[in-house]
């Protein structure tokens, strides 16, 4: 009873690997290492570098390690890219996720966690996002996430599958001093290497209908997001109902003005934050309820920003040694 990450050698995924060897569920990783790193993988946790667009590589790999369940995480993440990399995010996440489900319907794998996005809901009218909150993409990202959902609940008509879709925005923090986000379109790196260049932080748009003009997020510590997809495969496995979707989401968030204040009083480095342009595709603000998760998946805000912040720049600063990284 193994369960397959696909992008376990991601920033993301990685804590779930690790999250799941804690829990003692048998993983397997397997990532294309476009934006992973193979010494992301614990030792000892079966890796395979291939890509989830390779449904023969998909079935022979689900056949020899005897995988049960699959927790999907690879993808293209980054929504303003997106919108000008349209076809290949649709390759990555929509097509990618075709593949992926026609191989666990080959090999008779009836359950998936699948890695979605608050993106879902593109700028939703309601301060608070939940699970009913209409959903209204605005960006190729978003609607590569939504229909990944779609094909999920249609696979569930189709051939019984069991799947949950869990929703978040902004996963910072790291659990483990050897895993750090690498994204070159995160703000949390961003903001880390420009400080770690000498280089003042820049920021997109501060003038976005909002307390302090800065886009307002949610932003949960990876730890806690890594918890809740171990819980979602936990029900799974037990055959318990699951909801076809739930937000991870901190219930009030914060703006990106906030952050560049955590992120003074964390590196004790002052700065004034260049302001760009607004990135394409980037609502002003989205913050997600929790309730739904708080009660099926143990889900919970178990850091506060300052924390998140803090344990993110060590991890980065420990990157940033040349030894460090593969």
């Amino acid at each position: 009873m193994t369960w397959l990450v696909t992008g376990g050698a991601g920033y993301i995924g990685s804590h779930v690997v690790r999250a799941l060897r804690e829990a003692e569920l048998p993983a397997l990783v397997l990532d294309d290492l476009s934006t992973g790193f193979e010494n992301f993988v614990p030792a000892g946790v079966p890796f395979v570098r291939g890509s989830i667009l390779d449904g023969e590589l998909l079935v022979r790999v689900m056949q020899q390690h005897h995988v049960s369940g699959v927790i999907h995480v690879a993808g293209f993440k980054y929504a303003g890219v997106s919108v000008t990399r349209p076809l290949h995010t649709y390759e990555q996440n929509v097509t990618g996720t075709a593949t992926l489900l026609a191989a666990m319907e080959s090999c008779a794998v009836d359950r998936i966690v699948f890695s979605s996005s608050a993106a879902v809901y593109g700028t939703p009218d309601s301060e608070l996002v939940t699970e009913e909150t209409p959903r209204v993409p605005q960006s190729p990202y978003g609607e590569s996430k939504l229909i990944g959902e779609w094909l999920l609940a249609d696979q569930a008509v189709a051939r019984g599958l069991r799947h949950t879709s869990l929703r978040y925005f902004n996963v910072v923090g790291s659990a483990s001093l050897e895993l750090y986000d690498a994204s070159p379109h995160n703000l949390f790196p961003l903001v880390f290497a420009a400080l770690l260049d000498g280089r003042i932080p820049r920021i997109n748009g501060d003038d976005y209908p909002t307390p302090d003009g800065t886009a307002v997020r949610d932003y949960i510590h990876v730890a806690d997001l890594a918890a809740s997809h171990v819980a979602a495969a936990r029900r799974l496995d037990a055959g318990e109902p699951v909801e076809p979707a739930y937000n991870l989401g901190s219930g009030a968030g914060s703006s990106v003005g906030d952050i560049m204040r955590a992120v003074q009083d964390a590196t004790g480095i002052r700065f004034t934050p260049d302001i760009g342009q607004r990135r394409p595709g980037d609502p002003a603000r989205i913050v997600a309820a929790g309730e739904l998760a708080a009660r099926d998946l143990n889900w919970t805000m178990r850091h506060t920003l300052r924390e998140m912040v803090e344990s993110q720049w060590i991890a980065t600063r420990r990157a940033s040694q040349p030894s460090e990284r593969d």
